[in-house]
């Protein structure tokens, strides 16, 4: 996003430009529902847990709640990258919404064991794990390009304008008409969001090379993430973040209970003023981003939440807790937000699902683990000190910004290039026809070599994250002037793959390594196909049993 994107935010309700959007503002409305549903469900799993088992068991709520997030993020990050983000949106919903209304039924025949609850919670978190990959990454869809990051934060909002009264609502309902109903409220608040999803309109356009398959699918997204720095710095912190800050979050009903002497209810009003807080820390996201850098910004606001927890462990009383747990839940949503925001807009549209999904399985794989650690050390030491431990933790996590910080947001730099020219095909060549080789020839003066070898270690980080593979550098012995490029595709489909994913901040990349190449000409790039022994029909007059139909080079 540009600077004059960034002077937008500042100016008016720029923070709620997005909902002028119709479609963004019918599913976002519904989407608060649907939060305030998965909200009430949490607020009556964890009481109920506090019924039935031990400390350990009632922290295990939210691990059951985060770890589909992260198991299936991955794979629905891909899904929603191959296929319609609005139908995988939908299918994921359907699913939680049955889910729900199974756990209801069971609750009421009286088989709602500990067990059976996080079993069940587990099942509507992966329904939501396969929609929330589809519904961040379709954001860029439904608002303008300078509404994104606000857009970004909105969808943080929703879920915390639910936080700052659900689970307040789910405690009443929870005392007044037992767990059960709280289960049939969350699933009924599903429908509405997926009926918001039944009524978008939205404009696919089928792609000119058929969809990875899901296991490739994985994989790409997974390279991509690993090879492109702004994406591995904030899944890693992400890791970190959740792993540290989960002890509020799971340990929250333990404190009503145990530090502050309450029920359902208190519990409910702690994670409404998370809420409340969380709701202001997300609309600050705009106004944090246009006067400091992320890293800045994610460094404050994660050294505010540590300093909250220690005092919310050492605290007796509900309003110093409730207010602690407000600053808190303020400057977790703004880390939260602004790392989503980050990933957001460093990553080309091919891959925006999967990026999110591997930040967003990094963030609750952390959860997960975290709410299961300090929930064994509340077990051991108790819940006010497994806080102020968790707390401690979060005021280190600044010192990890020192060695792996945050890299600015590259906006603009991740639309795709169309590549125009195409190479000569002379082979009668298959989609899955393969290893297909790249070399690529360069004239270097010897005095600019270092130079220049270190433009193409940039390159690499290009060719890897775009599908190459086996990528190397080498320097010809007979000619010092000489250097060759190589890599290579498993297939040709890869091949073409590869070429609809050049982006301007590639392409600078590219011209950089080519500013000290003085060789020109079609004959200095060759492409070569590589045929195993295994894939060579032995008689000319033997059928090729995958297909005999040449696939030429498609131009992205």
């Amino acid at each position: 996003m540009g600077d004059a994107a960034h002077g937008q935010s500042t100016t008016g309700w720029a923070a709620l430009q997005p909902l002028r959007d119709k479609t963004f503002r019918s599913i976002w409305s519904a989407s608060v529902l649907s939060n305030f549903g998965q909200l009430v469900l949490g607020v009556a799993a964890a009481w109920e847990m506090t019924r039935l088992a031990s400390p350990e068991m009632v922290a295990l709520v939210q691990t059951a709640l985060m770890l589909p997030l992260m198991l299936v993020a991955v794979p629905a990050g891909a899904i929603a990258d191959m296929f319609d983000r609005r139908k995988i949106a939908m299918a994921g919903l359907a699913f939680s919404t049955l889910a729900a209304a199974t756990l209801t039924v069971l609750a009421t025949l009286g088989l709602a064991g500990p067990w059976v609850l996080l079993a069940f919670c587990f099942l509507i978190g992966g329904g939501v794990a396969l929609y929330s990959p589809a519904w961040q990454s379709s954001i860029s869809e439904q608002v303008p390009a300078a509404h994104l990051p606000a857009a970004v934060s909105l969808g943080a909002v929703s879920y915390n304008i639910a936080r700052s009264f659900g689970p307040a609502v789910g405690g009443a309902v929870v005392l007044a008409f037992g767990a059960k109903a709280a289960f049939a409220t969350n699933a009924l608040m599903y429908l509405p969001l997926l009926g918001a999803f039944y009524l978008w309109r939205r404009q696919h356009a089928t792609p000119r090379l058929p969809p990875e398959r899901l296991h490739r699918a994985i994989v790409s997204g997974l390279r991509y993430a690993l090879h492109a720095p702004s994406v591995r710095v904030v899944m890693v912190r992400a890791a970190a973040f959740g792993t540290m800050s989960a002890g509020i979050a799971a340990l929250t009903p333990l404190v009503a209970r145990d530090l502050l002497h309450g029920n359902a209810g208190t519990y409910g009003l702690l994670l409404g003023a998370t809420g409340i807080g969380s709701v202001g820390g997300a609309l600050m996201v705009s106004d944090v981003r246009e006067r400091l850098s992320p890293e800045a910004a994610v460094r404050i606001a994660m050294a505010v939440m540590g300093a909250m927890a220690v005092v919310a462990g050492l605290s007796h009383h509900l309003l110093l807790t409730a207010a602690a747990l407000a600053i808190a839940g303020a400057a977790s949503m703004l880390t939260i937000s602004m790392l989503n925001v980050s990933v957001q807009l460093s990553v080309p549209r091919w891959v925006a699902a999967r990026s999110l999904a591997w930040y967003q399985s990094s963030l609750t794989g952390g959860i997960a683990f975290g709410s299961w650690a300090w929930g064994a050390v509340t077990a051991d030491h108790g819940v006010g000190i497994a806080l102020m431990g968790s707390g401690v933790g979060m005021l280190l996590l600044p010192l990890l910004g020192l060695v792996i910080p945050i890299a600015k947001p590259m906006g603009d730099d991740t639309g795709i290039v169309e590549i125009s020219h195409e190479p000569e095909v002379a082979l009668a060549i298959t989609a899955r026809s393969g290893p297909v080789i790249v070399e690529i020839d360069y004239r270097v003066d010897p005095d600019e070599a270092r130079i220049f070898y270190d433009a193409m270690l940039g390159l690499q980080g290009v060719r890897l994250r775009n599908g190459a593979f086996d990528w190397s550098i080498a320097r010809d012995i007979a000619d010092a002037a000489l250097w060759t490029e190589r890599f290579h595709f498993p297939t040709w489909q890869d091949y073409l793959r590869q070429r609809t994913r050049f982006t301007h901040a590639d392409r600078t990349i590219q011209a950089v390594a080519d500013r000290y190449n003085s060789l020109t000409g079609p004959g200095r790039v060759r492409r070569r196909l590589e045929r195993p022994l295994g894939s060579v029909r032995w008689r000319a007059e033997t059928p090729d049993p995958r297909n005999d139909t040449a696939i030429g080079l498609i131009s992205p």
